[in-house]
């Protein structure tokens, strides 16, 4: 039997209906995307202006004269995007060597200093020694700095004042362990430590945060680009009620564990994540460069 014109009707404004579903649902996923590409290719700050990539290497423990030749040797003959701030870490004792090697425009850091002044401090570095020496970044507050070394949020906070009044750039790092997060506790662990340092200085435009989560690093696991960007927004947040908006827009937040060729562009696709701090791919120069170059 034929349909009626009624039930003809009827069926027209079914398939309209669903084919309007269907288009809203395409548009708010393309939506989505351009939001992402334009996050990760603008991260306009609110004073004006846009948040630089910042990607940097902290070799560790790792290396001999030998290894670390061959590693500044493939650092130099890569590209780096411009726009792209690189900073390498070797360890202490490799410093002259790399700052000698290495080429614009990668920078040099330090992996840690001391809490003040030198003085009879076996085994330590002062922040006077790297300024006189011309290494103009360093890393406080790692989280095996902390373990290990049983560093504390208000002697990362010291030692990042200081580092600062001697001139020097520091990428600061948060991050909490597997039990906090698991806990519920992962903001709250990161704005303490971020507290501990805000009590100490009032400047924040020659700092980087590092948000590394400890069960991430060196373990192959890594935050999901959301569960980091949840963090990242967290942080930035922080900012905008503790310090102000200003700071909070131009802030640069770098992700940090595990983090290695594969896995790079997708998180930098996320708007608040502006770089890497990036541990055993470091060591490997094409590797590195792949993450210098990332979501570009």
């Amino acid at each position: 039997r034929r349909p009626s014109l009624l039930q003809l009707a009827g069926r027209a404004a079914v398939l309209r209906t669903s084919h309007a579903g269907s288009r809203r649902e395409l548009q708010q996923a393309g939506a989505a995307r351009t939001r992402c590409r334009v996050g990760a290719a603008q991260r306009v700050v609110a004073a004006g202006g846009e948040r630089g990539l910042i990607v940097g290497g902290n070799w560790k423990c790792n290396g001999t004269i030998a290894s670390v030749k061959e590693l500044c040797a493939g650092l130099n003959a890569g590209s780096i995007p411009a726009g792209v701030e690189v900073v390498c870490a070797p360890p202490f004792h490799f410093l002259p060597m790399t700052c000698a090697l290495l080429q614009s425009p990668i920078q040099v850091a330090a992996q840690n200093c001391w809490v003040g002044k030198g003085g009879a401090f076996t085994g330590e570095t002062s922040a006077e020694m790297l300024a006189d020496a011309g290494v103009p970044w360093v890393i406080l507050g790692h989280s095996e700095r902390r373990s290990l070394c049983g560093e504390d949020n208000a002697t990362v906070g010291k030692k990042v004042a200081y580092a600062l009044g001697q001139g020097l750039k520091v990428i600061a790092c948060i991050g909490e362990t597997l039990e906090e997060r698991e806990s519920g506790r992962t903001l709250a662990v990161c704005e303490a430590q971020l507290a501990a340092i805000s009590a100490e200085i009032s400047d924040w435009s020659n700092v980087v945060v590092a948000y590394e989560p400890v069960w991430a690093i060196g373990t192959g696991k890594v935050a999901t680009p959301e569960q980091a960007q949840d963090v990242h927004a967290g942080v930035r947040n922080w900012f905008a009620k503790n310090v102000s908006p200003a700071v909070a827009g131009a802030i640069r937040i770098q992700y940090g564990g595990s983090v290695n060729a594969g896995n790079c562009d997708e998180l930098a696709q996320m708007p608040d994540i502006d770089g890497f701090l990036v541990g055993g791919a470091s060591l490997k120069a094409d590797d590195f460069l792949k993450i210098c170059s990332a979501g570009r």
